[in-house]
């Protein structure tokens, strides 16, 4: 008989899910993985349905765009809600009109394809 420690049984586990612990969908921070689900799950019920589709969608975003690009549209559309001067550099520049037309772009191909 063959004993196997807690540790060994574990690393086993993970080699043979293929899990990558520190990035999910394309190489986007689990983190960021989650929120996005999160988020998209609380807009559009929180069903195993959405789940599927909220999954779909940040997997179609990770497919269009680098997590590097996704995470400067998503800066730009954060402090662009900032109102007066504050924000207008974040709605109004060349660069946050370009990023948040890229996310959009890949949004809408998500909403096609998972919904």
């Amino acid at each position: 008989m063959v004993t196997i420690g807690n540790l060994e049984v574990i690393g086993l586990l993970v080699a043979l899910s293929g899990a990558a612990p520190a990035s999910a969908a394309g190489g986007y921070p689990t983190v960021a993985v989650v929120d996005y689900v999160y988020g998209c799950m609380k807009a559009n019920g929180e069903t195993r349905a959405a789940l599927e589709r909220c999954s779909c969608s940040i997997d179609v975003i990770a497919s269009i765009m680098t997590y590097e690009r996704y995470e400067t549209a998503e800066t730009f559309r954060s402090l662009g809600l900032q109102t007066g001067e504050r924000g207008v550099l974040f709605r109004q520049s060349a660069p946050a009109k370009s990023a948040d037309a890229e996310l959009r772009r890949a949004q809408a191909e998500a909403e096609v394809r998972c919904f």
